[in-house]
């Protein structure tokens, strides 16, 4: 049985305030980071626009400096400029559309509070603006949807690009090779402390349903091609490689299956 996650504080500067939006796509619903030098915040994706959720966070939060977001989701960034708004702070994300403010967000920037540093890493793949927040002084980083706290995530196509997902991945996993993350604090699901042996997961199953992928093509006599949204060639990917899977989740894997097929297409 799955324990159910509530979020809490970890470390010595973080603390995740669970939002209320609970389903089969956001699992136990959005997490919302708060990372404090003791004084003042940085808030990670506020989430939903649920005012009981807002108050905890703006409670727990206390002087909150900016809110940065990982990724444009509605169920990350909803709330973000509202938020904003109540504390009197700007909005940072990469992709114009969702800031408030004049300061955006890149890979490489480094966002700091007193003397904790926040790193942003660009983790593009889920979304074309994913990005990933590394705090060196945690040994952790905040991966928004792009390593999730239990199972694995979608690769959002045609926003999404599942080779630019393999290298984020990649790129995630170099960090905890290096011991420089030792744990991921997600957007969805419970911190995972193993961050090594979860990445490492994330990128042999990522190859293995790419192979899978590759075996339903040659079962079916088809080659990959996702030109065209009446295209029922990933719907009937789906039912071969994701059989075992919840119809209710196929929408999802669909998307997945549209990255990847996209993705063989270019090889």
């Amino acid at each position: 049985m799955t324990e159910a996650w509530s979020g809490g504080a970890f470390g010595e500067h973080a603390r995740c305030v669970l939002a209320g939006n609970a389903n089969f796509m956001t699992l136990d619903g959005t997490n919302t980071w708060i990372l404090s030098d003791g004084e003042r915040s940085l808030v990670v994706d506020p989430g939903p626009l649920i005012e009981e959720h807002l108050d905890a966070v703006e409670e727990a939060a206390g002087d909150v400096q900016a809110v940065l977001l990982t990724h444009g989701h509605f169920d990350h960034s909803e709330a973000a400029r509202d938020f904003a708004e109540r504390v009197g702070c700007g909005v940072r994300a990469l992709d114009p559309e969702h800031r408030l403010g004049a300061e955006g967000l890149a890979d490489g920037d480094v966002v700091a509070v007193g003397d904790l540093e926040v790193r942003v890493v660009g983790t593009p793949g889920h979304t074309s603006d994913s990005l990933s927040f590394w705090v060196p002084e945690e040994r952790a980083v905040l991966t928004g949807d792009t390593v999730l706290g239990r199972g694995t995530t979608v690769v959002a196509h045609p926003d999404g690009k599942l080779g630019a997902y393999l290298d984020s991945i990649d790129r995630l996993h170099a960090l905890a090779e290096s011991r420089e993350v030792e744990r991921i604090w997600p957007g969805h699901g419970p911190v995972i402390d193993e961050a090594l042996a979860v990445l490492g997961y994330y990128r042999s199953h990522r190859r293995e349903r790419l192979a899978q992928v590759e075996a339903a093509l040659d079962q079916l006599g088809e080659t990959p091609d996702v030109a065209g949204a009446a295209n029922t060639l990933p719907r009937r990917v789906v039912e071969i490689v994701y059989a075992d899977v919840d119809p209710v989740l196929w929408g999802a894997a669909e998307l997945s299956v549209r990255a990847q097929l996209a993705y063989l297409g270019e090889l």
